[in-house]
């Protein structure tokens, strides 16, 4: 294993650049070839194709995953313009937070031979080992440049080591091998020690990095936010199976009165009666492992969920007549900080926790590594809050992972903190912020605090994207200078036009609004969007029947808007017709095919490879099927090269396009401008227009 650990590349750091450009290269190797020995301890490779979480894919899918990540993330920054095998990068690139586009449903799978991806693997590798060693970058190492999207790549798959452990550990026994690789603490005992209260001092708490920050970061790492901590009191040891045992023994998973309503619900979903590692055996409990199952260690800290470790603190509460609860985010940093607990940069020869892997390959006694006065206030396990994450103040998205972070802002997510014994790279770090729904299992346990009341704020999504509260009032905002709504209009031309109406496509159907008005007259629905930031918003119409956002009047001043599916004029039967999921235009998956009717609006100028995008579309078409596609026509090399503008070789954008549509359709009209307008603030509106025009496959 120590061939294997890593250190965080500094961005910053006063080396020549080719020393870095090794660094960076090491950085890599390590960490891809460390997630492949995750998959070596698999007894045989059929156990690739088995889905130990039914929340989650079969395990091929993150074998595949992580490769196919870099690929993804050098197109969308334009750093390559070639695929490897796009249906590979089709196929394994969403599916993995249980998101409602996130498709599990294996009959839309053709999941294949494992030594396929280990073959495809290779290839990845052997493209981002050229592109280190031969792309040009500069230093410091910044948002905007390719290194960026490597050390992304790395990172992402240091949270896949971590990820695809956890669903390792959720297989059958019998599944895996013994492993001289992935070596565990044996310092089991039935022993445990008595955890107590200690004090913490209160104090401001400053949270947030800024962009020259020495280290990589997650988009909602960088922003701001400051609080006033009260002095509290935290337990000195994190939760050890021992002390959860007296809850579970004293009937915890049974008293409906320590489970909040949504604990209960996933209580008798899951027919949960005890943590998730822990398995029944005639003699006791036994303690499932990476790769062995033990008598359960009562002196290792429990791995549960969010939802056990907050009734574990309503029957803590009942029993010592305390107020015990969870951590906020901002008093785990005090609690940090009053430890004196180096960050990853600092550590010199060796972690001071169980965690990096410098360890260990699982947990250990939670009375074995000290900071300060407490224990593991760093590593072993991570540790729940209850602070659902948000972006904090001045928090901007990446344009390479634009749904990293935020359709994790949905008040369903909360942060843990502090790391595993696995955790690596920036999970490792101090200002790293991870998120999972709350009943979601990782490596992570809790310690609980005696704190006065304290309400979490829960905000609405358009707080921290101002993007999205734009394109929210551009969608579903009242209508602009008296011209009638927009996504009402083309949906009024999807109508007119359709020969039949069982089933409809919109791509690039951004926040959904003409999702919602084409249901009205279709009998299903879909809509396709490569944001998952954006389709998230018509999800939450469709979940929720209402949505929030704010519209900007004028300078700083806001105000926030909600739109209900009245408003709207939607009937109850709309919402059962439409599914949202996120795609690639140009690289869309087979199953999304046999369409009465396709429709494009403001698209096309914003693909990679618009030709590859207009000749897939008559094969995702039913006989009779109709196209209709509307652009501006507005290229940008942003978006598209140059040369894969429709405006080659002397012929308008509009000419080329009828050129490549003619060959498989029937033109049903001669195009037609519809024109709108977007509110920018109070009294300025930006005007545009689209060339629409409807095509009929022949």
């Amino acid at each position: 294993m120590k061939d294997y650990i890593t250190r965080c590349v500094l961005l910053d750091e006063d080396r020549p650049k080719e020393q870095k450009r090794e660094e960076i290269l090491e950085y890599f190797l390590k960490t891809y070839e460390l997630f492949e020995k995750l998959f070596l301890i698999f007894k045989d490779d059929s156990i690739f194709y088995k889905q130990p979480e039914p929340l989650r894919h079969k395990l091929i899918f993150y074998f595949g995953h992580t490769a196919s990540f870099f690929v993804n993330k050098l197109i969308v920054a334009k750093f390559i313009d070639k695929r490897i095998n796009p249906k590979f990068e089709n196929m394994f690139a969403i599916g993995v937070d249980e998101m409602s586009w996130d498709d599990l449903n294996d009959k839309n799978y053709d999941f294949p031979p494992v030594d396929e991806v280990r073959e495809y693997r290779q290839k990845v590798k052997e493209l981002v080992v050229d592109f280190i060693k031969k792309r040009d970058f500069s230093m410091p190492i910044t948002w905007e440049d390719p290194m960026w999207i490597i050390l992304m790549g790395i990172e992402h798959e240091k949270i896949h080591i971590e990820t695809s452990s956890v669903l390792h550990r959720q297989l059958d026994i019998e599944d895996i091998k013994p492993s001289s690789f992935f070596l565990e603490c044996e310092e089991y005992s039935d022993i445990y020690p008595t955890n107590e209260l200690l004090p913490v001092s209160g104090g401001k708490v400053r949270l947030g990095k800024s962009k020259d920050h020495p280290l990589y970061g997650w988009d909602n790492e960088y922003g701001f936010y400051e609080e006033d901590i009260e002095d509290f009191k935290a337990s000195k040891y994190l939760v050890s199976n021992g002390e959860f045992l007296e809850f579970v023994e004293d009937g915890g998973y049974k008293r409906a009165e320590f489970w909040s309503e949504e604990g209960l619900r996933w209580r008798e979903y899951k027919i949960a009666e005890h943590p998730p590692f822990w398995i029944k055996s005639r003699d006791g409990y036994l303690y499932r492992t990476l790769t062995k199952l033990v008598p359960l260690p009562l002196n290792f800290p429990v791995d549960v969920n969010f939802l056990e470790a907050e009734a574990f603190c309503a029957w803590k509460s009942k029993k010592i007549g305390k107020n015990i609860t969870l951590p906020t985010e901002a008093m785990w940093h005090r609690l940090r900080e009053v430890s004196g607990v180096a960050d990853e940069p600092e550590w010199g020869e060796k972690a001071p926790a169980n965690i990096n892997l410098e360890h260990f390959a699982s947990a250990c006694p939670v009375d074995r590594f000290r900071h300060g006065e407490f224990y593991d206030v760093i590593g072993n396990l991570w540790q729940w809050s209850r602070t659902p994450i948000d972006g904090f103040d001045g928090f901007e998205i990446h344009y390479a992972y634009d749904d990293f972070s935020t359709p994790t802002f949905d008040n369903r997510h909360n942060i843990f903190k502090g790391g595993s014994f696995i955790s690596t790279g920036n999970e490792a770090c101090k200002d790293s912020r991870y998120a999972f729904r709350r009943h979601f299992y990782q490596h992570a346990g809790f310690r609980y605090v005696e704190a006065k009341e304290q309400k979490i704020s829960k905000r609405d999504f358009y707080e921290s994207d101002e993007q999205i509260s734009q394109y929210c009032d551009f969608h579903f905002g009242e209508a602009h200078l008296g011209i009638s709504n927009f996504h009402k209009r083309y949906a009024h031309i999807a109508s007119k036009y359709a020969i039949n109406r069982g089933s409809a496509l919109e791509l690039g159907c951004s926040v959904g609004r003409g999702v919602f008005e084409l249901a009205k007259d279709f009998d299903k629905v879909t809509g396709i969007d490569f944001s998952a930031r954006f389709i998230r918003i018509g999800q939450f119409l469709k979940d929720d029947k209402r949505i929030g956002y704010s519209r900007k009047i004028e300078g700083d001043i806001k105000e926030k808007v909600e739109v209900s599916a009245k408003d709207l004029e939607l009937e109850e039967s709309s919402f059962s017709k439409i599914e949202f999921w996120q795609g690639d235009a140009c690289n869309l998956k087979p199953h999304f095919s046999g369409y009465d009717l396709i429709i494009s609006v403001n698209l096309i100028d914003r693909v990679y490879d618009p030709e590859k995008f207009l000749l897939d579309m008559s094969h995702r078409l039913n006989r009779d099927g109709i196209f209709i596609i509307a652009s501006p026509f507005s290229w940008d090399e942003s978006y598209t090269k140059k040369e894969k503008w429709l405006c080659s070789e002397g012929k308008s954008s509009q000419e080329k396009l009828e050129e490549i549509l003619s060959c498989e359709f029937i033109k049903m009209c001669e195009p037609f401008y519809e024109e709108f307008v977007i509110r920018e603030s109070e009294n300025k509106f930006q005007h545009s227009r689209s060339l629409f025009s409807v095509w009929k496959k022949r």
